[in-house]
Order: C-alpha cells, then structure tokens, then sequence
C-alpha cells in the first residue's frame, strides 16, 4: 500500500507539475524531518534535490531515504543563499519553512528560489498568517514577528497579512492561492492556524 504524505498541499503542487512539460527536477528547501515529501516526487519519477538548515532534521530525512532506499539528494544548505545555479529546476517548493527566519531573510530566501527556477517552472510556497493562533505571542521583535519556543528552542516566526505577500510575485503568474484557516485537535488542546498557499509560475 503506497504511503500518504501528511503535507497534503504538494499533492495539488504535484498534480501542476505532472500536467506540464518540463522535464522532472524538483528542488525542496526546508526538505528535512521524518516524512520527507521529496519521498512522493521521488516515487514519481522526479529527480530529487533537497537543502535543509537544521542538521538533525537532514538526519531523519536521510534516515527515512535511506529505509525507502531512495536517493534524495537531501543536503546541509540555506534557503537564503542557494548554492545552485540560475534556472537550475524545472520545480522549486517550500513547505511549512520559509516562514521560520524573519520577513528580510523571506524576501532573501524567495528571491534565490526564484533565481534557481527554469523560465515556465512552477514554485510552491505557503506563509503563516495573522489569523494563527500563535501570532502576538512571544518576543516581538516587529511587523508580526516573534520569537517564540519550538520544542523548546527559540524560533522566530513571521505572520502576514495577504497584502503583504503580493509584492513577490508581481513578476510570476498566480496559477492557485489558497487562504486557509483551520482548526485541529494539537496535543489535547484545539487550536487555529492560517496560511496562505500559492503556486506561481516563473513568465
């Protein structure tokens, strides 16, 4: 039986990608943890690249890789300063991570993901917004940005407004926006969440 990945929007992110016709390189920032989801493009036939920040996050994905005996590609990088050259991806996504540094280094971080998609490539990105149960939470440090305790550790998270976001991709086609709140069950407690997904293509 064929696993189902929980970062249920890339399923909408892969449907796109499938109806094109570039050819099938994909490149994930933020592409750590113990369900990588460059594992789904992977059983697609995608030629897989993968940066993650956080070394303990790259072993567990490369442990998963590892049990599936599948090569990702999964490697120690930053999302702000890619090591990859102009239009190296015909796919670029990041999934729940961009939103973890603050609104600079997310203006930093799309711009090198852009830099590195093909012309008429697709990018997958989603954001937190201001309706997150966690926004005004923390130490603020402006504009909707926190650091706030993950596990723990200290992490910054940066919330938006729709209008905010707008402004990346005035040179891009908007080919899906999604502005999602939601309500789940988290360790005993309800909570409420917002994000907006887009996927844009690169004109």
């Amino acid at each position: 039986m064929n696993e189902v990945f929980k970062q249920i929007p890339l399923y909408r992110f892969i449907m796109f990608c499938n109806e094109t016709a570039m050819n099938k390189t994909v490149l994930d920032c933020g592409a750590g943890g113990d369900c990588p989801p460059l594992s789904l493009f992977s059983e697609y036939g995608y030629l897989t690249h993968g940066i993650e920040f956080n070394t303990n996050q790259l072993e567990e994905a490369n442990k998963y890789a590892n049990k599936k005996n599948q090569n990702l590609n999964i490697e120690q990088g930053d999302m702000r300063k890619l090591k990859f050259e102009d239009e190296s991806f015909s796919f670029v996504y990041s999934y729940n991570s961009v939103f973890h540094m603050t609104k600079e280094d997310v203006s930093k971080s799309i711009n090198e993901m852009k830099r590195v998609l093909k012309k008429d490539g697709l990018f997958f990105v989603n954001f937190l917004t201001t309706s997150d149960f966690r926004c005004g939470q923390g130490v603020d440090i402006g504009e909707n940005q926190y650091e706030q305790m993950d596990d723990d550790i200290p992490v910054i998270h940066s919330y938006f407004e729709e209008w905010e976001l707008e402004k990346y991709f005035e040179d891009m086609e908007i080919l899906y926006k999604e502005d999602r709140v939601l309500e789940r069950i988290y360790e005993g407690e309800k909570i409420r969440q917002g994000f907006i997904d887009y996927i844009v293509k690169k004109i």
